[in-house]
């Protein structure tokens, strides 16, 4: 297939996942339709089906889409020289998500994609792919922090990661519904748990 053909059919399905993530943020995944993602991306019903066989198969599509972005920050912020202390990785990557949790972000979505991820094989997927991805980087940061001494010789880094990145839905979760945490809050909570002293000056902001 001709490569201008390829790249057409690609702009044609991120227009899809915009249109669904714009009617998924005002509406709700239940209650949107697929009706509602065709008047929204100005497809007809076959041209939608074409890249997408259902609302869930969107959603996982968006799920992943969300989940490389902010995984790609994270792998950032840990590959840093010197290595920054949790409080650090912790503030920047919140700082992260509250950009992408605005009235229409795609990380406003989170919450319903991980109830929906219980009952859906596509959502499920595609969820459980984008939570293992960052918990592997989250055990690689880890294995950085011990070899450092940040944490103990014989610490289980593979603990460790499911520790913290269950950090992460939670400062979602009370960003989105009671409005008064920040990254800065998260930041001295995580410094109160792991108060290390950096080894040189701590990573700033990009």
């Amino acid at each position: 297939m001709p490569r201008v053909s390829e790249e057409h059919l690609e702009r044609r399905r991120q227009q899809i996942l915009d249109a669904a993530q714009l009617c998924f943020a005002r509406k709700g995944f239940h209650e949107t339709s697929m009706q509602d993602v065709f008047a929204e991306s100005q497809m007809s019903a076959g041209a939608v089906y074409r890249y997408f066989t259902s609302k869930n198969e969107i959603i996982g599509a968006l799920v992943q889409r969300t989940m490389g972005p902010l995984r790609e920050r994270l792998a950032e912020i840990i590959h840093s020289e010197p290595t920054p202390p949790p409080a650090e990785v912790v503030r920047l990557l919140t700082t992260e998500i509250v950009k992408r949790t605005g009235p229409e972000g795609p990380l406003r979505l989170a919450p319903q994609a991980w109830a929906l991820a219980l009952v859906s094989p596509e959502a499920g997927t595609a969820v459980r792919t984008g939570i293992a991805s960052m918990r592997e980087l989250w055990r690689e940061y880890g294995v950085a922090l011990r070899e450092l001494g940040w944490l103990p010789a014989d610490a289980d880094v593979e603990v460790f990661a499911k520790t913290i990145i269950g950090l992460l839905p939670g400062f979602i979760l009370q960003h989105l519904l009671l409005e008064d945490v920040t990254p800065a809050d998260f930041a001295s909570g995580v410094a109160m748990l792991f108060p290390v002293t950096p080894p040189a000056a701590v990573v700033g902001e990009r």
